[in-house]
């Protein structure tokens, strides 16, 4: 009875692993689903702000083009795509991934419109760990410093105003908190500079008319029907 007994509980205990397993994979991917739609929304909202509808024609999340790696250290990513912002086939703006690795609390994770004449279109802090009520102000929800950048490029004001205004620069930083401020305005900078370097492929690129699709030879287009 003993030996049946232990069996019966090591089946038990057996299949009571399993079950929780599986219930464990469902909801690591179930939630993977929901991280990851709203890490979609959240660049969507990001990107919609920084041109809104009115400026563009096209599908701002699809309209992309990859990152040459050259540029992956200046813009703090591992890969990327900037996003395209046309109207009709016409380049309007371009939206840059881009890293400050040197925020107070670790990686501030930006999205950094650019228009094509090389001024800022926006910036939105769209991932960051900053302390509540200090270096959060980076983020549009709690504070508006953000929208300081808008306007600027690489001569308003030149690379040496392109600090808080304790390094004597130009742009403010937060009473309590400097460092988070200067690690966001020198990596808007590097973007910026980025965008000068790889500018012309990027108008090259984005640039180019829609094709429409040929049809595949040896395919007869049906005609459309006449009605009497």
């Amino acid at each position: 009875m003993l030996g049946k007994s232990i069996s019966f509980n090591s089946i038990a205990l057996g299949l009571f692993a399993l079950v929780t397993a599986a219930l464990l994979a469902t909801t690591h991917v179930n939630t993977k689903d929901r991280i990851a739609e709203a890490k979609r929304e959240v660049a969507k909202r990001a990107l919609l702000e920084i041109v809104p509808l009115e400026r563009h024609s096209n599908d701002l999340l699809v309209d992309t083009l990859d990152i040459p790696a050259v540029y992956w250290t200046t813009l703090g990513i591992k890969d990327g795509q900037v996003n395209i912002a046309r109207k009709g086939n016409e380049l309007v703006a371009v939206i840059v991934p881009s890293v400050a690795p040197d925020g107070y609390s670790g990686e501030i994770q930006m999205m950094v419109g650019i228009n094509v004449d090389g001024t800022v279109a926006g910036v939105r802090v769209v991932s960051h760990r900053e302390t509540p009520g200090l270096g959060d102000k980076v983020d549009i929800k709690k504070n508006n410093w953000i929208l300081g950048f808008n306007g600027k490029s690489l001569t308003n004001p030149k690379p040496v105003g392109w600090k808080v205004k304790k390094d004597k620069g130009t742009f403010d930083q937060f009473t309590g908190a400097t460092i988070t401020p200067r690690a966001v305005v020198q990596q808007v900078l590097k973007t910026l500079q980025y965008y000068k370097e790889d500018r012309a492929r990027l108008l090259k690129a984005a640039n180019q008319p829609e094709i429409t699709p040929e049809p595949a030879p040896g395919l007869i287009q049906a005609e459309a029907p006449i009605n009497d």
